[in-house]
């Protein structure tokens, strides 16, 4: 089963501060093969946790699409590195679906990280920005390793 600091660290909300949206990734560069760690935001929709930025073009989303494994880093509330894989979101509705949430989120009354608004239109957001969908490995071959009723 997995750890419940770490499920409560994933399940951020719109009501969530910035620096509990606050990660360290480690990619493996496009070009270089290098690790290569740098802090950004993660957002949940919909229970599904993604990687994204405003609108432009960044080198991690070139190292996840070169090489999808990458390390999550968890650094407040709990530390865990978490092996991640990053699937890039292409299709357009879903971009829209996603964005649109994202841009809500920052886009609130209470922002959480005091940015300045309103954001990007979502149109710009679906157009440039990475999008990138996370998979935990590790921590779903612990939920389907746990049998039905079994108290771990």
């Amino acid at each position: 089963m997995m750890d419940p600091r770490i499920a409560q660290a994933l399940a951020i909300t719109p009501a969530s501060r910035a620096r509990e949206r606050t990660i360290d990734i480690t990619t493996t560069g496009a070009r270089t093969g290098r690790a290569r760690r740098i802090e950004v935001w993660f957002y949940r929709v919909d229970e599904q946790v993604y990687l994204s930025t405003s609108p432009a073009s960044r080198s991690w989303y070139a190292n996840i699409l070169a090489n999808p494994e990458f390390l999550f880093h968890l650094k407040h509330g709990v530390r865990a590195d978490l092996r991640a894989i990053g699937t890039p979101v292409l299709d357009r509705a879903r971009r829209t679906a996603v964005f649109s949430a994202i841009v809500d989120d920052l886009n609130q009354p209470w922002n959480p990280a005091g940015i300045r608004q309103p954001v990007e239109p979502v149109e710009e957001w679906v157009a440039v920005s990475p999008l990138v969908s996370i998979r935990f490995p590790d921590l779903e071959e612990s939920d389907r390793a746990t049998p039905e009723g079994d108290p771990r």
